[in-house]
């Protein structure tokens, strides 16, 4: 999803288009991994310096609250990402930098056939480890 589209979805729930929200979505969508609150506050800050936490906690609830954003646990600290609008995939995830890698089929496939007695209705799946770069540092 690009500036652009999390824009339109905001405007159509009533929400305006600020110089800080769009620095706000940028400093999510520029990033292929999730990124904490701190990460998001520093970035902006450094167009917006009296930009407070109040402000990127009340945008980071908007965006979630509307599903443009995803949401992670990691170390005990939310981390957030743009949500994904492409066709049906899932993530390997690296621990150490959080870079995300698109996973190329969906597992789900093979457990289908292992539950015929269980209606499906969702899943998320996600695969955690440590990337080639991390590995290499």
């Amino acid at each position: 999803m690009d500036i652009n589209e999390v824009l339109k979805i905001l405007k159509a729930n009533g929400y305006k288009s600020t110089e800080q929200r769009k620095e706000i979505i940028r400093s999510i969508i520029n990033k292929n991994r999730y990124v904490s609150a701190k990460e998001i506050l520093n970035q902006v800050q450094r167009r917006f310096s009296s930009v407070s936490f109040d402000t990127i906690y009340r945008n980071l609830a908007i965006l979630s609250e509307l599903d443009l954003i995803e949401v992670r646990k990691q170390d005990g600290e939310s981390k957030f990402k743009i949500s994904c609008t492409d066709d049906h995939h899932h993530h390997i995830i690296c621990n150490n930098c959080g870079k995300i890698y698109i996973l190329p089929e969906c597992p789900m496939e093979l457990l289908k056939e292992c539950n015929e007695d269980f209606k499906i209705t969702g899943h998320k799946f996600e695969i955690y480890g440590i990337c080639s770069e991390c590995q290499n540092a």
